[in-house]
């Protein structure tokens, strides 16, 4: 009998199917679903894991944070924990008579890891059991079929990358955390969070807000004017000095311009827009931002479409398509969808489909594409949006170049130059199917050198420079990227966690106070942790342990190294940091200005002696005794946002689990009636359909 271990319950389910079609047999063991079938005269189990079934950890002398000095975690043994104990008691269960285990999880250093470890409990019981590796990149039925027509070999090296990616994100993790936390007296809930790749990934969104916080602006003006041709075609020129640093030269200029123009030359050109690139994981979840997702929604929809066979692995670095895959038969499979025909036809319309090419290649995973084509009945919303948009970006991969047409105009108006531009699509091609593509044409009649112009309106425009943008989720991933900040499988866990534990919040993101004072504070004290170049270092130290040139041991013995160099400077400035982190965290708590006539008191949060229950009050107390009251469950954000409808502050509430949501701290706030009144309203509806 041969056992095959997937990486969750709906992928061993379908995998089975593929392999045995109609002769599936379900039973559970331990409350785990296993799945028999027969193949060529050998039955098989297959049973799917819930990722990790084990964990790291210290052992339980090491648990509790006032007994025992953070530094001494940096050299503490490291276990593995089981984590799913039911799963491995199930595992254990029916490979009792197996002679041969197949690991079908996922292929890359996580989905090896949860493989390996799957074996060697396994191996508690049968050492000589053999084991062989299934690699594929979409759950389809060609696929399963390839793979496990010829498993290949776990590859002991990328599980041993991901083990020491553990194992170093908790030495640092668990180190600087306890200590960071002991030292401003945050403990238990309140702990402090720092990290090996999510604090240089906080020190990027807390630079960009001092960046913007310090932005000053600077005054210019612009001058335009519409001008009208003959036939009575009006359009628009700006002066060729965009910015005029003086408002007098504006001015004079201003007043110098006259009713007349006259054009001086004309230029035209056609210019190629390429198709886009192959999709990555950072560049769909760059689109997936456009289209509202976060980064967290993006991969966790992209892997359910994924397990029900409809894309290919969503985790890759790859943005070229191999020769391996017949990127003619994925056309053909989608041109039976009405929703593609069109987009479908052109493709096959070519001569020889070329594909865009994106910079990086990779040979483990290929670039994101539809693997099967979806009807819409059968995906959620969310998932047809994100289905649409791989499926349209792959084809576009494929379409011919768009070609637009650009003209600018020189326009001599009382001897100033004025410039007008125009552009227009000539040929759309892949544009026009790729709404994600924001483009919009810029009329701009027909001109000729010498062609008399009416001037029939002038405008003078004050302005000024605007700070640089907030991060984007999208945006910040690919920043990481470029600075080798985590991987593809883990940029978009690192900022939901800074989420989670209240640092950032909004979309682009912003900084809390507390995130500023900490950030801050380790970039005086200990900036090696706040930097990415030591991140991006580790990563390919762990990258060697993957070509073999590094053992998982050495590499986590040179992260030790580095952290005890950190924690010197740290001990010694403890108290100079405690103050200025508790600073931020007393700033973080004010929600906004007393709303009571003439108090000149902010709303702080403030915990009940009494009853221990948290509330926000007035500063001003006891002169002022303005209090509102709080939910007692979840993390407290403030926004310093006031409420649309009655001008209130707002704070955001998050809960483990659930979907953030932002609350008027108003108890009378109108737009709360306004959301029962609708809920009210959707419930009735809802009970007269059913």
């Amino acid at each position: 009998m041969k056992l095959i271990i997937s990486e969750k319950e709906i992928a061993a389910r379908r995998i089975a199917g593929m392999l045995a079609g109609d002769g599936v047999k379900e039973e559970k063991v331990y409350g785990v679903p296993v799945y028999h079938f027969d193949l060529d005269g050998e039955g098989y189990r297959v049973i799917g894991l819930k990722g990790h079934i084990m964990k790291v950890d210290y052992p339980e002398e090491y648990s509790n944070w006032f007994k025992v000095d953070p530094v001494e975690l940096i050299d503490a043994r490291i276990e593995k924990i089981p984590i799913q104990k039911k799963i491995i008691q199930a595992l254990k269960k029916i490979s009792g008579d197996a002679d041969g285990v197949i690991i079908a999880t996922d292929y890359d250093r996580e989905g090896e890891l949860i493989g390996y470890d799957a074996m060697q409990k396994l191996k508690e019981l049968n050492a000589l059991i053999t084991t062989k590796r299934a690699k594929f990149s979409a759950i389809t039925p060609k696929d399963i079929r390839q793979a496990f027509g010829k498993p290949g070999r776990v590859d002991i090296n990328l599980a041993f990358a991901g083990r020491a990616r553990q194992d170093i994100d908790l030495i640092w993790g668990a180190t600087l955390t306890r200590f960071i936390s002991l030292a401003t007296y945050q403990v238990k809930d309140k702990f402090l969070s720092v990290g090996r790749v999510q604090t240089p990934t906080l020190t990027l969104i807390v630079d960009k807000e001092l960046e913007i916080k310090s932005f000053t602006s600077t005054p210019y003006w612009s001058v335009s004017v519409k001008l009208m041709t003959e036939p009575g075609e009006e359009f628009e020129a700006s002066h060729k000095t965009k910015r005029f640093l003086k408002k007098e030269d504006a001015r004079n200029l201003f007043s110098r311009l006259g009713e007349k123009g006259t054009v001086q030359k004309v230029n035209e050109n056609i210019k190629d827009i390429k198709p886009p690139t192959p999709f990555n994981t950072t560049a769909l979840i760059i689109s997936g931002n456009s289209i509202g997702f976060s980064a967290s929604k993006t991969i966790s929809i992209a892997e359910s479409l994924y397990m029900n066979g409809y894309i290919s692995y969503p985790r890759t670095d790859n943005t070229v398509y191999s020769s391996s895959i017949d990127l003619k038969e994925i056309v053909r499979a989608l041109e039976v969808s009405g929703e593609y025909r069109n987009m479908c036809e052109i493709v096959l319309a070519r001569k020889k489909i070329v594909a865009s090419r994106g910079k990086k290649r990779s040979t483990d995973h290929p670039p994101i594409h539809p693997t099967s084509v979806a009807e819409k009945s059968n995906l959620s919303s969310d998932e047809w949006k994100l289905y649409d948009l791989i499926v349209r970006r792959f084809l576009s991969t494929l379409m011919p170049a768009a070609k637009i047409k650009n003209i600018t105009a020189l326009i001599d108006i009382n001897g100033e130059p004025f410039v007008a531009s125009g552009s227009n699509i000539i040929e759309g091609n892949w544009i026009n199917f790729y709404p994600y593509y924001k483009y919009k044409d810029v009329f701009l009649p027909g001109l000729k050198e010498n062609q008399e112009l009416r001037v029939t309106s002038k405008d003078l425009q004050e302005k000024e420079t605007r700070p640089p943008a907030r991060y984007t989720q999208g945006k910040l991933v690919e920043k990481m990227e470029e600075l080798g900040l985590g991987t593809k499988a883990t940029r978009h866990t690192v900022i939901q966690n800074l989420i989670q534990r209240g640092y950032i919040n909004g979309n682009p993101l912003r900084p809390g106070e507390k995130a500023i004072a900490v950030v801050k504070m380790l970039k005086k004290h200990a900036e090696k942790i706040s930097s990415p170049d030591m991140t991006s270092e580790l990563e390919m130290y762990m990258d060697a342990i993957v070509s073999g040139d590094q053992t998982k041991e050495d590499v986590v013995n040179i992260s030790r190294r580095m952290l005890k160099e950190v924690m010197v400077n740290l001990k010694n400035e403890k108290d100079e940091i405690s103050r200025e982190i508790k600073k931020g965290i007393k700033e973080d708590m004010i929600v906004g200005e007393c709303p009571r006539e003439n108090c000149t008191g902010n709303l702080i949060v403030r915990i009940s002696r009494k009853t221990k229950k948290r509330f926000i009050g007035c500063s001003a107390y006891p002169e002022c005794k303005v209090t509102f009251p709080l939910p007692q469950k979840g993390l407290l954000i403030t926004t310093r946002e006031v409420c649309k409808h009655c001008n209130y502050p707002i704070v955001k509430i998050i809960n483990k689990g659930r979907k953030p949501w932002n609350l008027c701290i108003n108890p009378d706030c109108p737009g709360k009636d306004e959301k029962y009144k609708n809920y009210k309203d959707n419930r009735r509806v809802k009970k007269a359909s059913d």
